[in-house]
């Protein structure tokens, strides 16, 4: 309980010092953060607020479950074949070196300016670190799992869905939490770069009309939001399966 509250004390902690920065300085360089609230609550009454988060979470969305089932895909082909492991291996270092929005103009110059082309930027975002995690998680299962299952008898498949998915829960929950993190980043970097509508392109048309208050509302959705996915979700699974760890 003690450790859960120092939790929640890292919120008034953090506005406290963020007041207390914007006391001495100019409203349209840093303001308050009840100017920033006042802003939340003048977005929410247009409307407008609605429809950006939503715009982004449906791009985050679209992107992430692509990205979910190919990480599975290649890390489950990379655990079970040692060849295409080697054969991959490069290509996933060198993908996971460049920056993900490194590649969003050219996904713009492919599919345009709008939802596909930066679903495509999350989706390279998140794959490869996700199949790295997926593949290891499966490499660390224990050979006496696997020789105990084949000897009675258990086929490719059955391995997979009997062994290799519950050994490896862990791991496919870090994956998770790792993907999530590099879409997000990914998605409001590409929405500042070539979108009409999202989170991040509120931050962006706040920094070209130098309007603070709007940048500081689109930063702090984008942290509130990647906050309450990380408590709900990705959080609740990891304690729901960590006896994993132990075993």
């Amino acid at each position: 309980m003690r450790t859960r509250l120092y939790g929640w004390a890292a919120f008034p902690a953090l506005l406290l010092v963020w007041s207390a920065a914007a006391w001495n300085l100019p409203p349209y360089v840093l303001p308050q953060p009840w100017a920033v609230a006042a802003e939340a609550v003048r977005w929410l009454n247009s409307g407008q607020l609605a429809a950006h988060v939503g715009a982004s979470l449906l791009r985050e969305a679209g992107g992430f479950a692509v990205a979910v089932v190919g990480a599975l895909a290649l890390g489950l082909a990379g655990a079970l074949s040692p060849g295409f492991r080697a054969f991959s291996a490069p290509l996933t270092g060198l993908f996971m070196a460049i920056p993900p929005i490194a590649w969003a103009p050219l996904s713009m110059i492919f599919f345009g300016l709008g939802y596909v082309a930066i679903t495509m930027v999350i989706v390279v975002a998140a794959l490869f670190p996700m199949a790295v995690t997926v593949q290891e998680g499966f490499l660390a299962i224990r050979n006496g799992n696997l020789r105990a299952a084949r000897v009675l008898g258990a086929r490719r498949w059955q391995l997979i869905r009997h062994v290799y998915l519950p050994a490896s829960l862990p791991f496919l929950t870090a994956a998770l939490r790792i993907g999530f993190s590099q879409a997000w980043r990914a998605l409001v970097a590409a929405e500042m770069l070539g979108a009409s509508q999202g989170i991040g392109w509120m931050v962006a048309m706040g920094g070209q009309i130098g309007n603070a208050t709007q940048v500081l509302l689109g930063v702090a959705i984008i942290g509130m939001t990647a906050w309450i996915t990380e408590s709900l979700v990705f959080r609740r699974i990891e304690r729901r399966y960590r006896h994993w760890h132990l075993a």
